[in-house]
């Protein structure tokens, strides 16, 4: 009996919000992407253009080359992986113009691993594939990196 009064307790002090919310929305709910990258990178916001696009929420900081360097450093990302922004999603470090479709496959499968990179700034990437480059695509290949700093291919695009 104390149990089931401890237990209408419980809920009466935490609302009936949550229970009343649909569990399609909550299904729903998009991934949550933090982003570090320079002000006036134009291809960055381009990425997240694309990553808004295919159901991403986004939360972009602006800062310097220096920090963004520092923050990929700490989250032990090498350089030689390095791009213009460096994001985090649910524990994943995603560093420069990673497609979505990449993105998901990675929360999906979920491997124990650091996160993915398309090191440098390959046109053709999401991101790198504006009109400016008249549509140019060069091959890249986005790399799984593991938490010892090696790196194994996830996908390539040719």
């Amino acid at each position: 009996m104390q149990k089931r009064s401890f237990l209408n307790a419980a809920l009466a002090l935490m609302g009936t919000s949550a229970l009343n919310t649909p569990l399609a929305a909550w299904a729903t709910a998009k991934p949550q992407i933090e982003v570090w990258k320079t002000a006036s990178c134009g291809c960055c916001h381009d990425w997240i253009t694309h990553m808004e696009t295919n159901g991403f929420e986004l939360k972009v900081h602006d800062v310097t080359d220096a920090a963004k360097n520092t923050l990929r450093a700490q989250l032990g990302l090498a350089e030689k992986y390095g791009s213009c922004h460096t994001a985090l999603i649910n524990g994943y470090v995603v560093e420069g113009h990673v497609p979505a479709r990449d993105l998901l496959r990675l929360l999906k499968e979920r491997p124990k691993a650091l996160g993915l990179t398309v090191p440098g700034m390959t046109v053709g990437s999401p991101g790198m594939d504006g009109p400016e480059y008249k549509g140019r695509k060069d091959p890249y290949a986005v790399l799984l990196v593991q938490r010892d700093g090696s790196s194994t291919f996830y996908h390539a695009y040719p």
